[in-house]
């Protein structure tokens, strides 16, 4: 007989919570796109107190995302929301451009450039906060890079963000992969260049040119890298290791590779993403609000 699969996400926050939420809209006025998306006030928020709460603006990896960045019923972005909430930590997460509530924003031509200023567009209205930041995953911790050059934000959270050329991370996640089935690891940078340039898409043309080691070392504002050593789509001894060595040296800087985890996994394939009941690992939550409160 036919069943229903039930995906248990223990970790996703049910109400009622302790916090006020807020639906709100920015504009990117010049892709003609309007974000959606969710304003979390941190638990015990008082809008006449003198002291103002950090916030942090949350961008999502690759391909378009709804506000919570949901995938198989994870919710990551909604679970460390609502924990930043919990610690005293402001946040708004939105739906990517022409993706749920969001309107307008050309997709099909988009690169990262493009939604970047989706990103910065969200960061304007800083006046009830008293710093603004960015949490970005994946693609959105390259964003938040090329946004901290042109400092634009007043820390980063990269999550398993990139740190070297995008031909470069594309042989290496193809090699990943592979040892992972147990196949040959031969995916070179010229293969990766031959085929994503076959598919013409602006997206992927404009990613494998691209260089983040300027904008990275450009960075100024704190930083908190991390990712987890089983990561097999952006393999963090070579990306974490990158960003280590661009970033300008700084005590409030924190680069921390997490042993064992993609998310607490077996091998780190992504077949295993809908298996996993874990969204996101305590320690990892634990550890971005503590360092984004050790910098009030």
């Amino acid at each position: 007989t036919k069943g229903v699969e039930e995906l248990k996400r223990p970790q996703n926050p049910q109400p009622p919570f302790p916090y006020d939420t807020e639906e709100v809209t920015f504009r990117n006025e010049k892709d003609s796109a309007t974000l959606a998306g969710t304003l979390v006030w941190p638990v015990g928020y008082n809008p006449k107190a003198k002291k103002k709460p950090f916030v942090v603006l949350f961008v999502t990896g690759s391909g378009q995302e709804n506000r919570d960045e949901e995938i198989f019923d994870h919710k990551p972005f909604l679970v460390i929301a609502d924990y930043l909430a919990r610690h005293g930590i402001a946040s708004l997460r939105y739906d990517d451009r022409a993706t749920g509530a969001s309107k307008g924003g050309d997709v099909k031509n988009a690169t990262s450039e493009d939604f970047a200023r989706d990103a910065a567009a969200g960061l304007r209205n800083r006046k009830a906060f008293s710093k603004v930041g960015i949490i970005g995953h994946s693609e959105g911790g390259l964003i938040a890079f090329l946004l901290g050059a042109q400092r634009k934000t007043d820390f980063i959270v990269s999550l398993a963000g990139t740190g070297v050329k995008g031909d470069t991370l594309a042989a290496s996640q193809h090699n990943r992969m592979m040892e992972l089935a147990g196949t040959p690891a031969n995916m070179t940078v010229e293969k990766i260049r031959q085929q994503l340039q076959e598919m013409k898409i602006p997206w992927y043309q404009w990613f494998i040119d691209y260089d983040p080691s300027d904008n990275i070392s450009k960075t100024r504002c704190p930083v908190f890298a991390l990712n987890g050593d089983r990561d097999s789509q952006i393999v963090s001894s070579l990306n974490l290791t990158a960003i280590e060595r661009l970033l300008p040296k700084s005590k409030k800087n924190l680069i921390k590779e997490y042993p064992g985890l993609n998310h607490h996994c077996t091998s780190g394939v992504t077949t295993e993403y809908r298996r996993i009941e874990e969204t996101i690992s305590p320690e990892v939550l634990s550890d971005i609000a503590q360092w984004i409160n050790g910098l009030k």
